[in-house]
């Protein structure tokens, strides 16, 4: 995969800039501080450049780093084994990079309760961490997520539509507005990849037709789309999915799971990390596209906002240029923010088109 995308799968392949991005990672996002137990977990489907140079990087900041290494699971949100749910348990801070990611099971809820400050980087390989850390000015992207939390918590009403075909409307209603990709400063925290704010509308009040047309994981078969994924939604519940191979192969892996709640919505999450400006597949990556929404599906974790739907798994899809319209006014129109406040905000971050 790594040569098909123009990556050096060598140890040696942009190793300062590694450093310098794992640095920034466990400093200025994670918080380390001198003397705490920072867990890392990576399956085998992991770029361990990554992990030991996060793992360096916190051992260089006076932390103590625990590197755990296991067997790929077969999906997503499968329990991981008990060691890894041991270890993760104890650690202050932990730093998932595994493909097969545990966030939402017993042992993430355990190690949150514990007082963990977690990030689920689920995936990352060494373009991603200096695509989405390294290269960016953290501080500004912060201040962009502050103003989307602040801008979509003060609405009642939220519509969605997008040139593809969505047209989705539903009642926030005082939900909450989660920043999800701020710093890890507050203990018993999940925190992800920075460039993320997520929020979910009363699912009950969700309506109208979802078109996909960026990436759909899990499974792994499908991935960067190649054709739209119309989903007809009724009360927060998919009711049908239209499409291609693709859209098949979707419905096929939601029925997999047995679970009727593999249908339902669980969240909605806006992407604004301003060094994603492609799509690669990796979902950790795409749900940061700048611009874009992804729509989760099935199991809802708490930081959704929402009311705590529990499901057999978990399932993502994006829309690249969405329009968000709040309590009538306008915000994003096709994947560019028009608030003025949001829009100043993207200028000084130089983003293109502002």
């Amino acid at each position: 995969m790594e040569l098909a995308l123009g990556t050096e799968p060598t140890t040696q392949y942009r190793s300062f800039e590694v450093a310098g991005a794992a640095r920034k990672l466990i400093e200025q996002i994670m918080l380390v501080k001198p003397g705490e137990n920072v867990v890392i977990t990576a399956d085998t489907a992991c770029d361990m450049r990554v992990v030991q140079a996060t793992a360096d990087a916190a051992f260089a900041a006076g932390a103590h780093p625990i590197v755990v290494r296991y067997e790929t699971q077969p999906r997503p949100g499968l329990e991981p084994p008990a060691p890894v749910a041991a270890a993760v348990k104890s650690a202050d801070v932990w730093i998932e990079f595994s493909v097969a990611y545990t966030i939402y099971t017993a042992a993430h809820t355990a190690a949150i309760n514990a007082g963990c400050r977690f990030n689920v980087l689920t995936g990352m390989d060494v373009d991603m961490l200096l695509r989405s850390i390294g290269n960016v000015d953290i501080p500004k992207m912060l201040a962009l997520g502050e103003k989307l939390t602040s801008v979509f918590s003060n609405t009642d009403t939220i519509t969605m539509r997008s040139e593809a075909g969505t047209d989705i409307s539903g009642s926030m209603k005082g939900r909450r507005v989660k920043h999800q990709g701020k710093v890890a400063d507050k203990k018993g925290e999940t925190v992800t990849l920075a460039g993320q704010v997520t929020f979910m509308p009363i699912e009950e009040s969700l309506n109208g037709t979802i078109v996909f047309d960026g990436t759909i994981w899990p499974p792994d078969e499908i991935g960067l789309l190649s054709e739209l994924v119309r989903l007809t939604v009724k009360d927060g519940i998919i009711r049908k999915v239209e499409g291609g191979r693709q859209a098949q192969l979707m419905e096929g892996y939601l029925r997999s799971l047995n679970d009727p709640n593999m249908f339902c919505l669980s969240h909605f999450s806006l992407g604004m990390n301003p060094g994603v400006r492609r799509l690669t597949g990796r979902i950790l990556e795409d749900e940061r596209l700048f611009g874009c929404v992804t729509i989760g599906i099935g199991s809802q974790g708490p930081n959704h906002g929402g009311k705590g739907i529990k499901a057999a798994g978990h399932q993502d899809g994006i829309i690249t240029r969405p329009t968000f319209i709040l309590n009538g006014q306008p915000v994003e129109q096709d994947g560019r923010y028009v608030h003025p406040d949001l829009a100043a905000l993207c200028r000084v971050m130089a983003m293109p088109g502002y």
